[in-house]
Order: C-alpha cells, then sequence, then structure tokens
C-alpha cells in the first residue's frame, strides 16, 4: 500500500472542501450535476475518442499501481540470480530448467529458457530487451490516458464556465439570479483545473515512476542472465546487480 498517494488525496481533498469553507463559498456550492457532466463525462468522452481501446483497457488495470504499486524486491532477485549461477557451475546450464516453471514472472522465465537452451549472449539481449522494451511502451502508452484526461480538463471546465455565463446572460433581467448564476458558472471551472491537478497528472506521474521501477528491475535481470550464461563467477555477478539497488 503506497500511503504517500492516500495521503496526497486526502490532502486534495481537504484543500479544496476546507479552502471553499474558509473563503466563504461553502460545500454546497461546489456540488453541480451540469459541471460534473460538462468536465467528468466530457473529459471521459474525449480520452475514448483519442485512445485505442486495448491502452484504455490497459490503463484501467494499471490504475490500481497508485495505491498498490508492483512488488519490485530487487534484493531476493539478486539472491536468485547468484544461486543459478552457482548452480549452473556445478550442475551445467541444464541444472536450471527444473527451474524454470517455479518462476510466476513470465519474464523472468523467458530469460531463464533461454540460458538453459544455451543462447548465445547477444540473442539473450536482444531478446529480452525487445520483451522489455514492448512491455515499456505499452504501459507507458497506458499511463499517458491520464495525462491526457489531465490536459482536457481543465479546457471543458473553460468550455462548462462559458455555457454557464451564456445562462447567466439570458437572466440579465432578474439581478437576483445573476451571483448564484455566476458562481456556478466558475464551479465548471474548479473541476476542470482541480481534477487535473489534484489527481489526473499525478497518478499519470505516479503510474511512470512505477514503470520505470519494473523497467529498470528488468534491467538487471537482463544482466544476470547473461551473466550466468557467460559462466561469470557468482560473486562478480552479485557485485554488479548490487548497483541496481541504489
Amino acid at each position: 500500500m503506497d500511503i504517500l498517494s492516500l495521503i496526497g488525496l486526502v490532502l486534495a481533498a481537504c484543500a479544496i472542501l476546507v479552502g471553499a469553507v474558509l473563503k466563504g463559498a461553502g460545500i454546497h456550492s461546489l456540488l453541480s450535476g451540469a459541471a460534473f457532466m460538462i468536465v467528468i463525462v466530457g473529459t471521459v468522452a474525449a480520452i475514448c475518442v483519442q485512445t485505442p481501446l486495448h491502452v484504455m483497457k490497459r490503463a484501467l488495470s494499471i490504475l490500481p499501481w497508485v495505491f498498490a504499486p508492483p512488488v519490485v524486491e530487487r534484493d531476493s532477485m539478486i539472491k536468485k540470480m547468484v544461486d543459478w549461477s552457482n548452480t549452473a557451475r556445478k550442475q551445467g546450464l541444464l541444472g536450471l530448467e527444473s527451474l524454470i516453471d517455479r518462476e510466476r514472472d513470465d519474464f523472468v522465465r523467458k530469460g531463464l529458457q533461454l540460458v538453459v537452451d544455451g543462447s548465445e549472449p547477444e540473442i539473450i539481449r536482444n531478446v529480452l530487451e525487445v520483451d522489455l522494451h514492448t512491455r515499456e511502451q505499452a504501459d507507458t502508452r497506458a499511463a499517458k490516458v491520464f495525462e491526457g484526461m489531465g490536459v482536457y480538463a481543465p479546457t471543458l471546465g473553460i468550455i462548462g464556465a462559458v455555457l454557464g455565463l451564456m445562462a447567466v446572460m439570458q437572466n440579465l433581467a432578474d439581478p437576483a439570479k445573476l451571483g448564484q448564476g455566476i458562481a456556478a458558472a466558475f464551479v465548471a471551472t474548479i473541476y476542470g483545473i482541480g481534477f487535473a491537478n489534484l489527481f489526473f497528472l499525478p497518478v499519470a506521474s505516479k503510474l511512470k515512476v512505477s514503470i520505470q521501477s519494473m523497467s529498470q528491475t528488468r534491467e538487471m535481470v537482463i544482466e544476470g542472465m547473461i551473466s550466468i550464461a557467460q559462466g561469470e563467477n557468482p560473486r562478480s555477478i552479485e557485485a554488479k546487480l548490487q548497483g541496481y539497488l541504489h
């Protein structure tokens, strides 16, 4: 559980709600069904037009990473690869074959299978790097879905404000409605800027951090697999991979 994400969202909500009270506007002034429809539903509509279906599905599937990022246990992974190196030196590369099915991570399984098959180090690197870059690009495109929502929301907030002001202009003959109408018009702007800067853009940035961390772990796995295939000393492998812990 990423406690900072939870704290951030709670503080963001408090900042808006408490700020509205302190400014004298009141919480009730922030509630507007019309603003919600224009900004939130409009933002979702815009991002649906922009985004392919498979990217949208991936974006929704990685959204929980904001609160529960993928566990990256590099220490245990290094220890595991050092053990594999010792096994390979004692029993040969085929001694690792029985360990392939025990791995839950399909990227690690693929690398281990390439090592067991006796693939050349350069082939191992090429195959795994293609896999790494493909995964990273797919996840980054998914994270950019929320970045795009952060771009569209403020613009739709302005559209909502303009529509609200148009409604106000139609009631110029009734001064009693002007103040309330103008205030309601700007609620859409608050929705657009608020959701963009307090949710959509931070979520995109947080997801990119998780994606980068996973990619670095996979880079470490690639180096470890190549080192095992080249028959390097286990201590040398451990010393090399320790650099990824910083």
